[in-house]
């Protein structure tokens, strides 16, 4: 499985980052309600006064749900999930229960004819009208039918295993927008706190300016620094708004309703599932091979490609049918001199009969369709074995890759606290020496660059981390959906 989260905004930091990964997130906290006053006391505070609205704060676990119910992809399977189990009943239906027609007909008669008594000529009129009930059913055709319950039983399952896959699908790119805005959020808040210590900082170089410890140079670094500050903090905020309409659109959240996400990342450390953790490789493999939804699929067509060969084995056998019956009719000849046609329900009656009827037909020679139709399902045999051998190649891949980025994402997110811990020391002593005008401005601002870059490559290594943690998970056979609180 790839994913990839490009954390843009890094560019935007006065020293340059890197670093990319998106996929999506640990647990989340619950859901909560936020009372959010629209309207204020103007004369002291009665809260007769006061109206508030409840704003619901989605989680990324109610997110996905949401979009899960609202995705197009997943409402399309869904009716293909429908009409599976309409194929299965209709299957069964056909092995194990008899077809059953009723029909009638009537026609009226005139001019000349042969009667059967004389052989001549004769001019008569006639009406007829029949009545029939009829029953059949295939006692035998070469296991057929039930080869058709097998089809249709295994579609239908890879029919709910393509749902599962589309709700996956969609489940990973809400989490992966849901996270890019959990990013930008975060370092829209550090360049906030960046803005502010640059303008303190300028305050500090302008009096230390008059007290003549500082030169004006100093000064005007100090301005351009929090000039890229600001401007830093415009782009970011502006790529938040940009992440935020991807999520509403991952969602299809209706347009003009203001979507609210739990933003917090208290939670981040909090194990998922611990699938991802001391990770036997082998074992994520085998339990992988079992839950993939591509190896899932891969297989029904494998077993459907099995049924439909045998199917086209037995074709040539012979097939055995039971058939049985009701019939009767009327018959009258309006206008005929002295004739007194028999009363209608008593024709009904007597002319009544039924019949039973066993039919066994036996293939001989219908130019060779038989044949050519084995050889197909011969080579789609062959094909969905290639296919399923593949999807059992790409998933072991998929998974030793999924692990070998989940440990390098640790060692990075270890690297990146210890560096941010490093700079954070620094930045601080720097800004004490700053405050005494030990150093100069150049100094302060290239030890406030290393601290905001090391704050930021620590949040793109923890929410990197955390994204490559859950693919683990996920292929160790927990849903991303279930690993959510």
């Amino acid at each position: 499985m790839k994913t990839s989260l490009i954390f843009t905004a890094l560019a935007m930091i006065a020293l340059p980052l890197s670093g990319r990964g998106r996929e999506n997130v640990d647990s989340w906290p619950k859901t909560m309600d936020v009372t959010v006053p629209v309207a204020e006391d103007l004369f002291g505070g009665d809260e007769d006064c006061k109206t508030e609205t409840a704003i619901k704060m989605m989680s990324l676990k109610d997110c996905m749900e949401y979009a899960v119910e609202n995705a197009s992809q997943v409402q399309v399977q869904r009716t293909k999930v429908g009409d599976a189990r309409l194929d299965r009943r209709d299957a069964i239906l056909t092995a194990f229960t008899p077809s059953i027609e009723a029909s009638t007909y009537g026609y009226y008669r005139w001019g000349r004819s042969i009667d059967p008594e004389t052989n001549t000529y004769v001019t008569t009129t006639s009406l007829n009208n029949g009545w029939s009930v009829s029953a059949g059913i295939t006692l035998f055709d070469g296991f057929s039918a039930l080869n058709n319950i097998k089809i249709a039983k295994t579609s239908l399952s890879m029919g709910l295993t393509r749902e599962r896959q589309e709700e996956d699908k969609v489940c990973l790119a809400t989490m992966e927008a849901y996270f890019n805005v959990l990013y930008y959020t975060e370092l829209v808040a550090i360049l906030a706190e960046q803005v502010e210590n640059a303008q303190s900082a300028l305050t500090l170089a302008s009096r230390q300016e008059e007290l003549g410890v500082k030169g004006h140079a100093d000064v005007v670094q100090m301005e351009a620094d929090l000039a890229d500050r600001e401007y830093e903090l415009v782009s970011a905020r502006n790529s938040l708004a940009d992440a935020k309409i991807t999520l509403e659109d991952v969602m299809l959240w209706p347009v003009g309703e203001e979507l609210v996400i739990d933003t917090s990342l208290d939670s981040l450390d909090a194990t998922t599932s611990g699938a991802s953790g001391n990770v036997i490789v082998e074992d994520i493999i085998l339990k992988a091979r079992a839950s993939m939804p591509s190896v899932l699929v891969a297989k029904g067509a494998l077993d459907n490609a099995k049924y439909a060969l045998r199917t086209a084995k037995w074709q040539f056998l012979p097939t055995l049918g039971l058939y049985g019956g009701w019939s009767t009719s009327y018959y009258t000849y309006p206008g005929q001199a002295g004739y007194t046609p028999t009363p209608y329900w008593n024709q009904f009656t007597n002319n009544g009969g039924e019949y039973l009827q066993l039919s066994l037909s036996i293939p001989i020679y219908d130019r060779l369709s038989k044949f050519t139709k084995l050889s197909k399902r011969r080579n789609e045999y062959r094909r969905a074995a290639i296919e399923y051998d593949k999807s059992l190649r790409d998933v072991e891949s998929e998974v030793r890759r999924a692990v070998s980025d989940c440990d390098g994402a640790e060692s990075a997110l270890l690297q990146a606290e210890r560096r941010a811990d490093a700079q954070e020391e620094a930045y601080r002593l720097n800004s004490r020496k700053f405050e005494q005008g030990l150093i100069s401005s150049i100094e302060y601002n290239t030890a406030s660059s290393n601290y905001l870059k090391a704050k930021a490559e620590r949040l793109n290594a923890l929410l990197k981390w955390q994204l490559k943690r859950r693919v683990v998970d996920y292929y160790n056979g927990v849903r991303y959906i279930d690993q959510e609180k």
